[in-house]
């Protein structure tokens, strides 16, 4: 089957062809047999991706389709979406992981038969993983257990359904609930013939709370109104692992229990938005669903993509490309927790045998949690979606039993009797609609009832009540929580009774909202009360990097860890001035309860620090010195020049240089050049979402030129740059040597007049089409000495950059000097 469903916008046709958007807005004004529009709007047209990919190779613009991009394209075009793209692959490259040649054997034959074969298929592998919960596909011939009549499947209408199936998912204790009187029509109850027929869970949807969920009868009375189906998910923000902004989370409806849309009441009780008094106790939805066949049948040239990028990168890293991609082309949806922070998360919060995260996004601290035998992984999150990606990445990535469910955890845990070892969580910041009112009388608010402005402090204490005696929570905080007024007896509770242990103040930059430095909290369930307990404050601030480049996550995870570890063993810490020190908790219960870190620990030692400040001004007086040396010569007025030109287009297709764009994954440990980095003229400093995706790495002589903030700027690379994942917003151009100097390449490239005629301006951001910057025509022996020439510039340029830190760090330091009294005033 051709796939005719993918579709593809301008910006996907300027990736598979390597050009800007404005050279796809030409090909389509001076090409009149350019694909016509299949969707989209008038101001952002689709196009179907057979066309768009024919007409390119046409055009000689085009050799092949690279897989990965190609897979990409067909998940972005899929018609219900990305994310439902997204699941289907996973479900299948679990399947290709844990059993191949069930796949080998299902894929053998035409879409229509691979799409009627996996629903089986797929429970062979999604319930041994996931639990019985998981609805399964009437083919499989089995009814459902009691325990799974709140998760059991949509029947697909013809399916290889068993002769018995007008039984399926009928609970042994209530037969006749939602059981037919005839075997046609399966779950389909006497008075209500729409409710859970074949028809109505074809139109569910893939793996969201479909119409066909069998209620039981404790929970009858429990109905979330069906205009609102993601009722208490943080669907404004699905993000990873914490759900901001989420102002108008919850705000659909106040009485809305549970993330299921239409779950299925016994017709003594149809009544919608229950009474709040039974909302805690609301069942949730299991994260994954067996989809049926003809919700797999659009899916399935995807899913044969997605096979063949599985056999060149393996299942596992195949699944992370496309997450990461989706993450990383979707940034203003989803807030993430970086991999280095959620490692530091899991180390605070140690080994630990089953592990929960209430707020769980795509999984990314489960994921850092270190495997052990038998171990047992709790994932939930209020988007479907998401929930389900979180359950497939973490079967994917290790042999760990997972429960992944679909619903709010404060107002409708799916677990209320869970007791894990440990419990991470990145909860969303600053919700007032968390359940305030519904949830006053709670269980788990054993050290006080959260105030409305206090989300945080909520989910810090359903996490202690989800724990073991003795188990450890970890969480990532914003700093108001630590000291607003509104959670000081709430956190005065937390100190008396032993449950807080630390306080980790986190440098600018670790994680979103970048600007402000966050905080992790370390709690225990008390097993019992210490003597004179006394708490940990680190606060790891100095770490923060220069610009965007995010904090030194080595030396973060070294002071936290080693003060941390040391507290552990010994109940206390010496005192370790500006990182560290354990605090009794007598000295914290005061008015405020203010548990700050800067605001408890000494100043760094101040020792010799006249002598750095003088070793800092000797080597200004040095660079400074170096500085005008390095002043450019008088210049000498010349008559215009008048070159035949060429861009840096033509140069490309004629062989003088290649042109490289920066990648959207890589290997973790791989430095990046940023945008920032090449504007600053500073070391590789960022970071690339973890993938297996090749990165493009920098070389010396390469000419690096950012395409976004309107400046102008390349940049040479040097030994000390090289080696290097060239980051996003970046082109890259390695000149042929026998054809072109690199630092005539990248003077020439910096010319004001230059930029501005290959620049192009939108609402709020100006890009630059690198295609179009020119240079003239020169022999080489002319270009090396414009090429000199250009080098000393910027040898310059670098000495006025280094003598500008060095001055910002003099008077920093005097001021603080002066302030503390370490430096004497005359």
């Amino acid at each position: 089957m051709q796939d005719n469903a993918t579709e593809v916008t301008a910006a996907g046709i300027a990736r598979l062809a390597g050009v800007g958007r404005a050279a796809v807005s030409n090909w389509r004004r001076r090409h009149a047999d350019f694909p016509k529009p299949v969707g989209g709007t008038e101001t952002s047209p689709s196009f179907a991706l057979t066309e768009v990919e024919a007409w390119l190779r046409k055009q000689g613009k085009l050799a092949e389709v690279p897989l990965r991009e190609r897979v990409w394209q067909q998940l972005v075009g899929h018609p219900e979406g990305p994310l439902t793209a997204l699941v289907h692959a996973g479900c299948v490259l679990l399947l290709i992981h844990e059993r191949p040649t069930v796949w080998l054997d299902a894929v053998a034959g035409s879409d229509e038969r691979l799409a009627a074969l996996l629903p089986g298929a797929l429970d062979q592998v999604l319930t041994p993983r996931f639990g019985d919960a998981v609805g399964r596909p009437v083919h499989s011939g089995r009814p459902a257990s009691a325990s799974s009549a709140v998760n059991a499947v949509d029947a697909p209408q013809a399916v290889d359904s068993a002769p018995d199936a007008g039984a399926v998912n009928a609970p042994p204790s209530a037969p006749t609930v939602n059981a037919p009187s005839t075997a046609p029509a399966v779950n389909t109850a006497p008075a209500t013939p729409d409710v859970n027929s074949s028809l109505a869970g074809r139109a569910a949807g893939p793996f969201t709370p479909a119409p066909a969920v069998n209620t039981l009868a404790s929970t009858s009375s429990v109905n979330a109104p069906a205009a609102s189906p993601a009722v208490n998910a943080h669907a404004p923000s699905p993000a990873v692992n914490a759900h901001a902004p989420s102002s108008a989370v919850n705000a659909a409806t106040a009485n809305a229990p549970a993330p299921s849309p239409a779950v299925n009441a016994p017709t003594a009780a149809p009544a919608v938005n229950a009474p709040t008094a039974t909302l805690a106790a609301t069942p949730s939805v299991n994260a994954l669903r067996v989809p049926t066949g003809p919700q797999l049948l659009p899916s399935v040239p995807l899913l044969r993509g997605a096979a063949e990028l599985a056999a060149d990168l393996g299942a596992r890293q195949a699944f992370e490309f496309l997450l990461g991609r989706h993450l990383d082309a979707n940034p203003r949806q989803y807030t993430l927790t970086p991999a280095d922070l959620a490692g530091l998360m899991a180390d605070l919060a140690g080994p630990a045998r089953s592990v929960l995260d209430p707020a769980c996004g795509t999984g990314a601290l489960l994921r850092a949690v270190d495997p052990r035998p038998g171990q047992e992984l709790y994932a939930q999150d209020g988007a479907p979606d998401l929930a389900a990606l979180t359950a497939l990445r973490l079967a994917l990535h290790s042999r760990a039993d997972v429960r992944a469910a679909v619903g709010d955890s404060l107002r409708a845990d799916a677990r209320p009797g869970l007791r894990a070892e440990a419990v991470l969580c990145h909860p969303p910041f600053n919700e007032r609609n968390w359940g305030h009112d519904e949830l006053a009388y709670d269980a788990r608010w054993e050290y006080g009832f959260p105030a409305r402005t206090e989300s945080e402090l909520a989910w810090v204490q359903h996490a202690l009540a989800r724990l073991t005696d003795g188990g450890t929570a970890v969480l990532l905080m914003p700093p108001a929580a630590a000291s607003r007024r509104s959670g000081r007896r709430i956190r005065a509770d937390l100190l008396r009774r032993g449950a807080l242990r630390a306080v980790v103040a986190l440098p600018v930059g670790a994680a979103p909202p970048y600007n402000i430095p966050l905080h992790v909290w370390v709690l225990r369930r008390p097993d019992r009360t210490p003597a004179t307990p006394e708490v940990l404050l680190v606060d790891s601030g100095r770490f923060a990097g220069e610009g965007r480049g995010g904090p030194d996550w080595a030396a973060v995870r070294d002071a936290v860890l080693d003060a941390w570890r040391a507290f552990a063993r010994a109940g206390r810490l010496d005192e370790r001035p500006g990182l560290a020190r354990s605090v009794p908790v007598i000295e914290l219960l005061d008015d405020d309860v203010d548990l700050a870190p800067a605001r408890h620990l000494p100043p760094p030692a101040v020792a010799d620090g006249a002598e750095q400040l003088t070793a800092v001004r000797e080597r200004l007086g040095a660079t400074l010195r170096l500085t005008a040396d390095l002043t450019p010569p008088p210049a000498d007025p010349a008559p215009a020049a008048r070159w035949p030109l060429t861009t840096v287009g033509e140069l490309a297709r004629g062989g003088a240089l290649v042109m490289r764009t920066g990648g959207n994954g890589g290997h973790a440990r791989v430095p990046v050049l940023t945008d920032h980095d090449v504007l600053a003229g500073s070391a590789p400093s960022g970071t690339l979402p973890e993938s297996e995706e090749e990165a493009v790495m920098t070389e010396p002589g390469d000419v690096v030129v950012p395409v976004l903030g309107g400046g102008s700027v390349a940049r040479v690379i040097d030994d000390a740059t090289a080696g290097a994942a060239l980051g996003r917003n970046l082109v890259l151009l390695r000149p042929d040597g026998t054809a072109l100097d690199p630092w005539f390449l990248a003077g020439f490239l910096r010319g004001t007049a230059n930029n501005r005629q290959a620049s192009s301006y939108a609402s709020t951001a100006t890009r630059l089409d690198v295609r179009r910057l020119q240079l003239p025509r020169l022999p080489l022996d002319e270009q090396r000495r414009y090429g000199a020439r250009f080098r000393a510039l910027d040898e310059f340029e670098r000495a006025l950059r280094h003598a500008s830190r060095l001055g910002e760090q003099l008077v920093r330091g005097m001021y603080d000097g002066l302030t503390d009294g370490t430096v004497a005033p005359d």
